[in-house]
């Protein structure tokens, strides 16, 4: 690939429709030269996006076209699904010959996500000493530190001077790929320190080792859960940090693109789960998918029963006065959106750790002061509206006083049913909005016909 191809593929960060079709088109016609030409100007990342955007039947034209100069890298990339769905398609003469391509945590994101049978092509292709490793990192649960780190690690004695160091790093034959910083380890492989690329490079032959390294090397223990990994290279800027066991040994190294990647996957599984849509893609099927959004809508349709048994209890006064079936919505939508914005700060701000025990009452009562402020506020917009509307002044204080009530209401319900569900050590993406809705309607709907019983009738 040329350089200027180099920086027109990545120019848009996206793949460009004209690319799109031209591939799409030399793969129905067959023409398996263009096709290749076409695909070596891409990204392995851009290449998964388009098998997963494409047809099953295109996706599988596409890979069998392509033959043995399928990017194997691009497997990394994929999705569940698809994954296992393009490796079908590979030979394993062509999976035994590329899989020594991949770095080894690459390796264990595919192997992780394809059935035993599958799985065992890309074992069997490695060396015994990959394959070991592979298999190390199998062993430790999903969603760990174990499993998001590389095995392979740079280390060497922390009595060593720079000279030995870099002497030491240049008669090495298998170096990863790409590393950041020289582990410091004990005679025991215990991390004492590590010291980057450019400090080594900068330093004297007969400077410790230990004079430069970085200061509070900050150790990952293989179980812990990768939300906190990625937490912990955000919040402490880390570009690599070592991964040690149970009992504090050197196990593996994580890196700045594995954690940006958990940072990326945890945030998608947030705003998923606050939609009740679980860990579903565009890329799985109509009948799986909507067996997996039953739930969720099912226990919406249980929670909007009960905002209707609200409802039914002032039957009679709905009917003496219409005005209020046409205006109770507004009170209760109003809530609703309220209160999801509300919950979308607060889940996001308890997932990145900036809300805390500490400041809790503080963020409460703001919610509460914007509450205030903005129920006042449409207070005024609504109450007006249904003045003129109805050329009732009552109603319009009616619905004014409601419109105060539940924005409060959906603030407040908005923090600290989270807040709630996180003491109960349950997540608060998966349930809050249902529990929140839940609370918005049936306040606003007892709130507006309640006080219009009062008033009105």
């Amino acid at each position: 690939m040329t350089a200027e191809n180099s920086s027109e593929g990545f120019s848009n960060y996206h793949l460009d429709r004209v690319q799109v079709e031209a591939i799409l088109s030399a793969t129905a016609e067959g023409d398996r030269e263009s096709l290749i030409g076409c695909m070596a100007e891409l990204h392995v990342a851009d290449i998964a996006d388009l098998l997963e955007q494409i047809e099953d039947d295109q996706r599988n034209a596409l890979v069998t076209l392509w033959g043995d100069k399928f990017n194997i890298g691009v497997l990394a990339e994929l999705e569940e699904r698809i994954l296992s769905e393009v490796v079908a398609l590979l030979s394993r003469r062509q999976i035994a010959e590329s899989v020594v391509e991949l770095e080894s945590d690459d390796i264990v994101d595919i192997v992780a996500d394809l059935v035993p049978e599958q799985q065992g092509l890309f074992l069997n292709a490695l060396g015994a000493s990959d394959r070991a490793a592979v298999q190390r990192s199998l062993a430790f649960p999903e969603g760990t530190a174990g499993r998001l780190m590389k095995p392979e690690t740079v280390f060497v004695p922390d009595s060593w001077r720079v000279g030995d160091a870099i002497d030491f790093l240049r008669a090495r034959k298998d170096l990863p790929e790409d590393f950041h910083h020289v582990m410091l380890v004990t005679p025991k492989i215990v991390p004492v320190g590590q010291v980057s690329l450019g400090r080594l490079m900068a330093a004297g032959r007969d400077v410790l080792l230990l004079d430069i390294a970085d200061e509070g090397v900050q150790t990952i223990p293989a179980l812990r859960q990768q939300h906190e990994v990625a937490y912990a290279f955000s919040q402490y800027h880390l570009i690599s940090a070592p991964v040690v066991n149970e009992h504090g040994r050197l196990v593996g190294v994580i890196t700045i693109d594995d954690a940006m990647a958990a940072l990326e996957d945890e945030a998608e599984e947030d705003i998923k789960r606050l939609a009740g849509v679980g860990g579903e893609s565009l890329s799985d099927r109509g009948l799986g998918t909507a067996a997996l959004r039953f739930p969720w809508l099912f226990l919406n349709l249980a929670t909007a029963v009960l905002a209707s048994i609200v409802i039914a209890r002032f039957a009679d006064t709905i009917q003496t006065m219409v005005a209020l079936a046409i205006l109770m919505p507004i009170v209760a939508s109003m809530g609703g959106n309220a209160g999801t914005q509300t919950l979308t700060v607060v889940v996001r701000a308890l997932a990145t750790r900036d809300l805390t025990h500490s400041n809790s009452s503080r963020v409460i009562k703001r919610e509460t002061l914007i509450g205030v402020c903005n129920g006042f506020l449409f207070a005024g917009i609504v109450g007006a509206v249904a003045f003129v509307w109805f050329d009732s002044q009552t109603l319009g204080f009616v619905i004014a006083l409601a419109m105060i009530i539940n924005m409060i209401v959906a603030n407040v319900s908005g923090i600290l049913i989270p807040l709630g569900l996180e003491r109960m050590r349950v997540d608060p993406a998966i349930a809050s909005s249902v529990f929140v809705t839940t609370v918005t309607d049936v306040v606003g709907f007892y709130a507006f016909l309640g006080i219009a019983a009062a008033l009105i009738l």
